[in-house]
């Protein structure tokens, strides 16, 4: 190294020297440039000479390196090899757009001899004859790769009883053939929150915030006597919501209902819970516990149009003059009709001019009709409990009509009135002891709205749309 900076600064030295040797006068730009090559040069120089003086690290003096060493001893027992498992190995497959039963069936690379066969052919399998995009079906073989069992998950969330469960089909060996039955499982509920802020739409947000599009709807159907999600939506609403979501087997299964939400729109806030008094049926209620649905729907069509009034009329088949007890609801036949109150089957069956008619019993002097149905839904019999929107049957034009209609009638003390005209009774208040129940039940909904709430603050501008997972 001392040779290296010997031979660097005698280089330095002659090239220092030459900057100096006199020389023909020039212009003064060529003095300022010499001059900043000599403060260059003299820069390396003391460069080089610091390099030099730096001294090298003793590595005598670094700590020493140690290595540990420790022989465990093992017992026969400890270092013995585990037997072979008999678990099944399962594969799986979800079905693409176009398949047919032998393009899944290949996928799965089974060593099942007429399975095929018997899939096609035998009615207890039916429900594979219809393969639904995206659903899976799982194969379980042993290892020589036997078929153990094969299932085909067509309804991965389904409510029963007000159960969700998953139903498959479950095909499993038999003798020389197979033996097909369909299976329901219970689903696993989960609690999922989102929060969001209006841009464009609410399913705008709600996408963004990876909602479920029927926990949207549901929104949008509690709070519609508040909000018209049409037409008051602002720039900057923002919503919190607390919902559950069904799994089976680690794997979603769908939506369930809407527990709490709060909706800040226009600067307005509005909030829903679910309660059920009896664990059986429930309601929403806003968090001081007032019912958020009137105790009757204005109607029970969706979608449709008043073809005729409460009121005299000349009745278009005996071309009479006489009183109409309802109102007629125009619409294509097959249209659902909903019951518009919670109540008792009184009637379901067919009467002269009504054809087929369902009459629901409610609480107090109060009940309704729905007239000239295609057909009765099925379970509305006489009888049954009836939930306010619950499906009853469909539009049709049995009976005496001319064409495809609901016919509705609004009956007090077994009198029709004008549903569109009469104040509609209110809700049923709460008993005190459901207030208390109600209070210590929507509690915790309220803590978690809260939590929400301040999140969502703390959230940046371009991040307000955010959903558990």
């Amino acid at each position: 190294m001392n040779r290296g900076l010997h031979e660097l600064a005698s280089s330095i030295k002659r090239k220092v020297a030459a900057l100096f040797a006199p020389a023909e006068p020039k212009p003064q730009r060529s003095g300022l440039f010499r001059r900043t090559l000599l403060v260059t040069a003299l820069g390396l120089f003391a460069g080089a000479a610091a390099l030099g003086m730096v001294q090298q690290p003793d590595r005598s003096e670094l700590p020493p390196s140690r290595i540990i060493r420790s022989v465990l001893p093992l017992s026969a027992e400890q270092v013995e090899v585990s037997a072979p498992s008999a678990a099944p190995y399962i594969s799986e497959t979800r079905i693409r757009p176009g398949d047919t039963l032998s393009a899944v069936l290949q996928r799965l690379e089974l060593d099942a001899p007429n399975l095929q066969t018997f899939l096609t052919h035998d009615a207890s399998a039916r429900s594979i004859y219809k393969l639904y995009p995206g659903r899976s079906v799982q194969a379980a073989t042993d290892e020589e790769g036997k078929l153990i069992w094969l299932r085909y998950i067509h309804t991965p969330g389904n409510e029963t009883d007000g159960q969700v469960v998953t139903r498959m089909l479950h095909v499993a060996p038999s003798g020389d053939s197979y033996k097909a039955e369909e299976v329901a499982e219970n689903t696993e509920r989960q609690t999922r929150v989102a929060v969001g802020t209006i841009r464009s739409s609410l399913f705008g947000a709600t996408d963004a915030a990876g909602i479920p599009d029927s926990v949207t709807m549901q929104m949008a159907d509690i709070l519609s006597a508040k909000i018209d999600f049409l037409r008051d939506l602002r720039q900057g609403d923002q919503f919190r919501v607390v919902y559950e979501v069904r799994s089976h087997d680690g794997r979603y299964a769908g939506a369930g209902r809407v527990l709490a939400l709060e909706f800040i729109n226009d600067g307005k806030t509005y909030n829903a819970v679910w309660f059920s008094p009896d664990e059986k049926s429930g309601s929403y209620y806003d968090f001081d516990g007032t019912s958020l649905r009137g105790a009757f729907l204005r109607t029970a069509l969706k979608f449709s149009r008043i073809s005729s009034t409460f009121g005299m009329r000349m009745h278009p088949i005996h071309k009479t003059w006489t009183g109409h007890k309802g109102v007629d609801y125009a619409a294509p036949s097959g249209t659902p009709i909903h019951s518009t109150a919670d109540g008792t089957v009184e009637f379901s069956g067919w009467q002269n001019g009504y054809g087929n008619v369902v009459i629901v019993k409610h609480h107090g002097k109060y009940s309704t009709l729905y007239a000239h149905q295609s057909r009765i839904a099925e379970g509305v019999t006489k009888g049954a409990k009836i939930s306010q929107g619950q499906l009853l049957g469909y539009v049709g034009s049995t009976g005496w009509a001319t064409g495809p209609h609901l016919h509705y009638e609004f009956r007090v003390d077994n009198q029709p009135i004008d549903p569109l005209s009469v104040d509609l009774p209110v809700a049923r208040s709460l008993e005190p002891a459901e207030v208390r129940a109600f209070n210590q039940a929507v509690a915790p909904y309220k803590q978690q709205i809260q939590l929400l709430t301040q999140f969502q603050q703390t959230l940046p501008d371009a991040l307000t749309n955010v959903a558990s997972r």
